[in-house]
């Protein structure tokens, strides 16, 4: 059975980072992406170049149900079963508490939480009849340690922490490994975008002192899905640069 990946959110820094380290490690990959159609395009293009594997840009909105069973069943229609689903897509609504509505709530929640249970739902019986699979779901260092003005995002990516390992129990029977990845501030556009003072403000938190590369968060998840985390589940990996121990 070859290696199929299934990477939501990927037309993001995050993603194509994954997309790119997973490609080269002779997965075929189905690039999720909501409304960035031609970033998954082109990221496609970019990675059938190199040779190394298939690549399909598949398209839904995870907040609906209809739309991930969809886009899972598209996925294996062209590539094969999926051996590996990560969790990738998110989004912020950043808002202090008393300017959080109900739905600056309900759409992070939605996206990075409950986008992530349907998708976990949606791969997981065909990863059970085959006892083989792997989950990678991207948290982030705000979900461990909490950040100003970003309560709704901070509860959603604790919320995977507390998915991944409840699910890591539930389908280590099956042979089906469950962990997720707390990437710190990395140097992504997102980050970029925050004003310089800022930055400086966060670098200097950061022991290793600097931002970290996207690239680094390919490389966990490479190891996760690989031989050497076929012992490893329903852990968190930090990556980080020492911010949060």
């Amino acid at each position: 059975m070859g290696k199929v990946a299934l990477i939501t959110g990927a037309s993001g820094a995050l993603g194509r980072a994954i997309a790119e380290r997973l490609s080269a490690e002779g997965y075929d990959v189905a690039l999720h992406y909501r409304a960035k159609e031609e970033e998954a395009k082109q990221l496609a293009r970019e990675l059938e170049a190199k040779g190394k594997g298939r690549a399909v840009p598949v398209q839904a909105d995870i907040r609906r149900a209809n739309e991930v069973d969809r886009m899972v069943q598209e996925t294996e229609q062209a590539l094969g079963p999926i051996t590996l689903l990560v969790n990738n897509a998110g989004l912020v609504r950043d808002r202090s508490l008393h300017k959080l509505s109900d739905e600056d709530w309900d759409v992070v929640l939605d996206t990075n939480l409950r986008g992530a249970f349907r998708l976990c739902r949606a791969v997981s019986p065909g990863m059970r009849d085959r006892q083989q699979g792997c989950i990678v779901s991207i948290s982030s260092i705000v979900g461990a340690m909490g950040n100003f003005g970003q309560a709704n995002y901070a509860a959603s990516k604790a919320g995977l922490i507390g998915l991944t390992k409840s699910l890591a129990k539930e389908l280590a029977r099956d042979r089906i490994t469950v962990n997720a990845i707390c990437p710190g501030f990395m140097d992504t556009p997102m980050v970029r975008a925050v004003p310089e003072a800022v930055q400086e403000k966060l670098v200097a938190q950061i022991p290793l002192g600097r931002f970290g590369e996207p690239s680094a968060v390919g490389e966990a998840v490479a190891y996760l899905a690989g031989p050497g985390g076929a012992w490893v589940t329903g852990q968190v990996l930090h990556v980080n640069g020492g911010m949060y121990m």
